[in-house]
């Protein structure tokens, strides 16, 4: 995508390492929390774009350094179970922008933060995996830019309740974010 094709918006919805083999430790107890929190996020990921909001995949490359975004997509649908699922749920729409990351942070080595700056993005709504690791880092680096952020607490797996609930509660009393479930009794909270 040229820098002349990118949207210009104030607001980004970014999807943090949805696209995951699930082959690491601690995996088994992350996939189910892992699969209710991508059906969330691609609920808010449709409402977002029929709002016109830009949506930005922001994934781990795993250690591959000569990895491309479409090629682990594809891998991971054909691979089955859980990471296959969770292709199926969030899988990259026409349009969508997709950055690898190297490090737990969407922010740290990656294109990111001249990416939102281009499209000028001020606040950005950050939904993925998981929640006490990567989301927790990449929502303290849009802190330190100034951004303001919606952390749905529904749209975040981690691999305990306990995990996900110390997460969220840092991240709404030191990082400032929003961490309201985006979803409430089938419908979109508004806001």
């Amino acid at each position: 995508m040229d820098e002349q094709a990118l949207p210009r918006s104030r607001r980004v919805l970014l999807l943090v390492d949805f696209i995951n083999p699930l082959d690491f430790p601690g995996a088994g107890d992350l996939a189910p929390a892992a699969l209710a929190a991508a059906a969330a996020a691609a609920r808010l990921a449709r409402a977002m774009r029929a709002e016109g909001v830009p949506v930005v995949y922001a994934n781990d490359n795993f250690g591959s350094w000569q990895s491309d975004f479409n090629t682990m997509v594809a891998g991971l649908a054909r691979r089955g179970g859980p990471a296959a699922r969770l292709v199926k749920l969030l899988k990259p729409k026409r349009g969508d922008i997709t950055v690898l990351k190297p490090m737990h942070s969407a922010f740290f080595g990656s294109p990111l933060d001249i990416l939102l700056d281009r499209m000028g993005t001020r606040s950005l709504v950050i939904a993925g995996l998981a929640t006490d690791i990567c989301v927790q880092f990449t929502a303290a680096d849009g802190y330190l830019r100034g951004l303001k952020m919606h952390v749905p607490a529904d749209c975040t797996a981690a691999e305990s309740p306990g995990k996900q609930q110390a997460a969220l509660a840092y991240m709404k009393q030191i990082l400032k974010c929003d961490v309201r479930p985006w979803w409430r009794g089938g419908s979109p909270r508004t806001g």
